[in-house]
C-alpha cells in the first residue's frame, strides 16, 4: 500500500477557492486530525491568520496561501 504523503505530494495542487474559508475547510485541506487543531493553531499564533464573523471563524485565501508559502521556506531555510 502506498503511503498517502507521496500520493498527496504528487497530486496536481488544486486552487484555494475564492469565498473565505471556514476551519472545516482548513481540516479537509490539510488533511488534519480534527478541527481543534485549526483552533490550537489559532492560540499558538502558529497557523495562517484568522478572523471573526461574529462567532464564526474564517480565514481569507490568500492568507492561507502566504501561511502555506512561509512553511515551505521555512523548511527549505
Amino acid at each position: 500500500m502506498a503511503d498517502r504523503r507521496s500520493t498527496v505530494a504528487e497530486a496536481a495542487p488544486r486552487p484555494l477557492p475564492t469565498r473565505f474559508l471556514t476551519p472545516d475547510d482548513l481540516v479537509e485541506m490539510f488533511d488534519l486530525p480534527s478541527v481543534e487543531t485549526v483552533y490550537q493553531w489559532r492560540r499558538r499564533r502558529t497557523g495562517p491568520r484568522g478572523f471573526r464573523v461574529g462567532r464564526h471563524l474564517r480565514f481569507d485565501p490568500d492568507d492561507v496561501r502566504a501561511w502555506v508559502e512561509s512553511q515551505i521556506k521555512g523548511v527549505a531555510a
